[in-house]
């Protein structure tokens, strides 16, 4: 854990904080970021710290070598297991008494204890059921 909190570090967490319910690649990171002068370097460092602290989540998207980072610390975050889309990456909340339930049926029905801080289900989100399947672009074959 990080003895004291440097500028760059205070930057990207509280642009994390702002963004609960999404992920985003360090490369996006430190665009978002760009104006506040921290380098990708020290995106990739911080969000080493913060994914070895429990405060952020690394996950990949598809078929993309990339990773993904979505903040864990805020209070929105805590405790709560979330749902991800597999066709736009938005990342939401599911309902606090709904993932209750769905944890204690696997754990009566499984005896399996689900670790909410390590649990993501995939699926496709309502906007992008109605949107239909994503296009492809013309450089794809």
């Amino acid at each position: 854990m990080s003895k004291y909190v440097t500028r760059q570090r205070k930057v990207l967490l509280d642009c994390l904080n702002r963004h609960p319910d999404e992920t985003f690649s360090a490369q996006e990171i430190a665009g978002m970021l760009g104006e506040e002068s921290v380098s990708l370097s020290s995106v990739y460092r911080n969000l080493a710290e913060l994914e070895a602290e429990g405060k952020v989540r690394r996950t990949l998207k598809g078929s993309v070598r990339e990773s993904y980072y979505q903040f864990l610390d805020g209070a929105r975050c805590k405790n709560r297991l979330h749902l991800t889309c597999t066709q736009c990456g938005k990342t939401a909340h599911m309902d606090a008494e709904e993932a209750r339930e769905l944890t204690r049926s696997v754990a009566k029905r499984d005896g399996f204890l689900l670790d909410k801080t390590e649990t993501i289900l995939y699926g496709v989100c309502e906007v992008c059921q109605h949107a239909g399947p994503p296009e492809k672009s013309e450089e794809t074959p």
